[in-house]
């Protein structure tokens, strides 16, 4: 179905409201796997508490739904490497020496019984947390960096749905998060941060958290952001319809 152009909703966020056309927006789902959010997963099993991450769950999970429900698209992004590691780095990069410490591409026993590896493709600990499970129509993209547009076709595909705005739930707020959301600006998207739909281990138990402090230097020039609650008021008062 061709996009609905002439429909223009009004989203409340810092610093101003943003206009968005729901036709031309996406929701980009950051990391929410088990390697990050369950337990026996890469966090919980290096000591990371990941209590915040599994909070987000339901704020992300109501968004979804009043998502598909006014037509948007969803897209999720989930870290994981080939099951050669060959795509984690050259032996003396920071990205292949960081991970190994938290003992990537190591077989581990899964809480279902079955093996499994740590970041890697195709695994339980890859596997999207059940809670936000993807559907048939959603774009399912894997990544070997913190930015999803790295080494990615994302930017490809929002191109060819016609994406000018991007919606981000997701984890690690002052990683992953933020490190896609840089790519995007930098490629001229709209983007727009949900503060309770992202969570972040790193300085949580500081005055100040990473993840305010992203929030913080997002908002003040790359983007805008929001809540849950004022992102669902926004979309269920748009007629329910499909855009693609």
């Amino acid at each position: 179905m061709a996009h609905d152009t002439k429909s223009v909703m009004t989203l409340r966020a810092k610093p101003e409201a943003i206009g968005i056309e729901p036709a031309s927006t996406a929701v980009i789902v950051v990391d929410m796997q088990n390697d990050f959010g369950s337990k026996g997963g890469m966090f919980d099993l290096a000591g990371i508490d990941i209590s915040n991450i599994q909070r987000v769950t339901g704020p992300i999970a109501k968004v979804l739904a009043s998502a598909r429900n006014a037509g948007l698209k969803i897209v999720y992004l989930k870290m994981g490497f080939r099951p050669d590691l060959s795509d984690l780095g050259a032996p003396d990069s920071p990205n292949r020496t960081r991970h190994m410490r938290m003992r990537v591409g190591q077989t581990v026993r899964a809480p279902d019984g079955s093996e499994s590896r740590i970041l890697v493709r195709d695994t339980w600990n890859t596997d999207i947390l059940p809670q936000l499970e993807p559907q048939a129509d959603d774009v399912v993209i894997y990544k070997h960096r913190f930015s999803g547009f790295y080494q990615t076709d994302l930017h490809a595909q929002l191109q060819q749905l016609g994406i000018k705005c991007l919606i981000f739930v997701g984890c690690t707020t002052s990683i992953c998060v933020e490190s896609t959301v840089r790519d995007a600006m930098f490629r001229d998207y709209a983007c727009v941060l949900l503060a309770d739909c992202m969570a972040e281990p790193i300085g949580n138990t500081l005055p100040r958290s990473n993840h305010e402090a992203t929030l913080l230097t997002m908002e003040t020039l790359f983007g805008w952001v929001s809540s849950s609650d004022d992102l669902v008021e926004a979309l269920d008062a748009q007629p329910a319809q499909s855009f693609r």
